[in-house]
């Protein structure tokens, strides 16, 4: 039985580890053929030696950060699978201090994964969904894109940010057959915390989750967008 994505191509990022990788392998089961960056080679060659299914997928080393390395991995794309439908902006990073222990260097990083590498993706794939008649993009924030913490001034202000972005995206692109979704998970059991992944982390959310959001948003009838998705541990430890 085909998937509800057989012959659409999608894109993620961020997708050698954590929620790009399970999104990436549940794109994958449901028919997609899917195409991820990830920053290193050899993280994009370990997944693809994992994944499989090579006729399906492809991997390829880009800086998110860099408008000519975005633009050389969609072309790739493109001339590997002829086009892209769906875009899955999750690459991102953390670097947690106060506003006044912040490199610049450090601020310019967060903010520029974060938040204008999906500005530079999504600009580079409506283009590209205009002339294929629509596409739909999923934004992978946090909800620390709505409620601050200490220590989060480089991580909450891009997730702010990325949130404010996608629902004006929405809002700038709905009439185009382009639908834009935003998904705000909570405590994710990955290693992008600081302290890296726990052994008592039970109680988090799994990538796993995150990315069958995404595939349910994916879902959804044409008529349809499910603009926004948050996502809570259902039992955090009590304080």
């Amino acid at each position: 039985m085909q998937g509800f994505l057989h012959g659409k191509t999608a894109v993620v990022t961020g997708g050698a580890r954590g929620i790009g990788r399970a999104t990436v392998e549940a794109l994958l089961r449901e028919g997609a053929q899917v195409a991820f960056c990830a920053r290193t080679p050899e993280s994009v060659q370990h997944a693809l030696e994992e994944l499989g299914a090579k006729d399906k997928v492809m991997g390829q080393a880009a800086d998110v950060r860099d408008v000519a390395a975005v633009d050389q991995f969609l072309e790739a794309v493109d001339q590997k699978f002829g086009g892209i439908d769906i875009l899955i902006n999750n690459a991102g990073i953390g670097v947690f201090h106060p506003a006044a222990d912040l490199a610049w260097e450090e601020w310019c990083r967060v903010i520029d994964t974060n938040l204008s590498a999906v500005f530079y993706f999504c600009r580079a794939c409506l283009g590209r969904f205009r002339q294929r008649g629509g596409g739909h993009i999923v934004n992978v924030s946090s909800l620390a894109g709505r409620n601050p913490f200490a220590g989060g001034t480089a991580y909450n202000a891009s997730k702010f940010g990325l949130n404010g972005f996608t629902e004006a995206l929405m809002l700038d692109h709905r009439q185009e057959n382009v639908r834009v979704s935003l998904i705000c998970p909570g405590s994710v059991d990955t290693e992008f915390s600081p302290r890296g992944r726990s052994m008592n982390s039970s109680w988090k959310i799994a990538p796993e989750d995150v990315a069958e959001a995404v595939v349910g948003v994916l879902r959804m009838p044409a008529r349809t967008l499910v603009s926004l998705v948050e996502l809570r541990p259902a039992k955090p430890p009590q304080k």
